[in-house]
């Protein structure tokens, strides 16, 4: 159950920025298709229409391209993290978390006494009973991160930042930005200021700094060089919507006899 995601730490242990595909799309051949080319899923269940059952779905297929899905989930409350680890998650991204006492909750419900207090009921994740180390393992390997992305988390990074079993700070440009007084101005000095310190802190305590963020490379790039480690670059739609705009005026323009969008004419 936990091989994929081994192998996404390992590659973060190893230095390696690590790009993952934004799953929105009910369909799980969208994964199935897609996992050859990313080093993890993350399975948006905030921003979408997608149900458990999807859900479900969709980490069978990631589970069948051997990439680790992070699921991330609408919000900190327990009985909904419970769902998603037992229905077979390998991470969890949980959004908008407020204070340290918010994500200690968070780390407890994903951890096994004595290390935290999430109930017992595996199911799937534990392949239905027959893996008989998956406690232990669940203990160990199970990706946990959270995202900070207002001023009260802000104000709280350090102490979040020190609470056990926590793998990684994950930063919500966009979602700051507003708290900060600044929609839809993520590059504003401010906010980036604030997204350096976040990096800083997370190192400093040896966690890993994830982000999520557009099909954009200049985007990635950044991220990269701020100190980003692991960054979902775009999602499902994204991909088809940029390529079938440039694709279909390339058509059109050579059925037009017109010059091709992009091209250099000879002089």
């Amino acid at each position: 159950m936990f091989q994929a995601i081994r192998t996404f730490r390992a590659k973060l242990a190893e230095g390696r920025f690590c790009l993952g595909v934004g799953i929105t799309l009910n369909d799980p051949a969208v994964t199935e298709s897609l996992g050859r080319h990313a080093d993890f899923f993350w399975v948006d269940l905030e921003h979408t229409a997608l149900g458990m059952e999807s859900l479900q779905a969709h980490l069978m297929a990631a589970r069948a391209v051997n990439v680790p899905a992070l699921v991330r989930v609408p919000g900190s409350e327990t009985w909904f993290i419970k769902r998603v680890l037992d229905t077979g998650a390998n991470g969890l991204i949980v959004p908008q978390v407020r204070s340290a006492e918010e994500v200690k909750r968070v780390v407890d419900a994903c951890r096994y006494k004595p290390l935290g207090d999430r109930g017992y009921g595996p199911r799937r994740a534990s392949n239905y009973g027959a893996d008989q180390h998956y406690l232990d393992t669940a203990n160990k390997d199970l990706f946990v991160a959270v995202q900070i992305e207002n001023m009260d988390a802000l104000a709280e990074v350090e102490s979040i930042a020190a609470i056990p079993g926590l793998d990684s700070l994950v930063l919500g440009p966009f979602d700051l930005a507003a708290s900060m007084g600044f929609l839809g101005k993520p590059d504003h000095s401010q906010v980036q200021a604030a997204i350096k310190h976040v990096i800083g802190v997370a190192k400093s305590r040896g966690l890993k700094v994830g982000m999520g963020g557009p099909a954009q490379e200049d985007y990635a790039f950044r991220a990269a060089q701020t100190g980003v480690d692991w960054l979902q670059c775009g999602s499902d739609f994204e991909y088809m919507s940029q390529f079938i705009g440039p694709f279909f005026g390339r058509l059109h323009a050579k059925l037009s006899g017109g010059p091709v969008p992009g091209s250099t004419s000879p002089s």
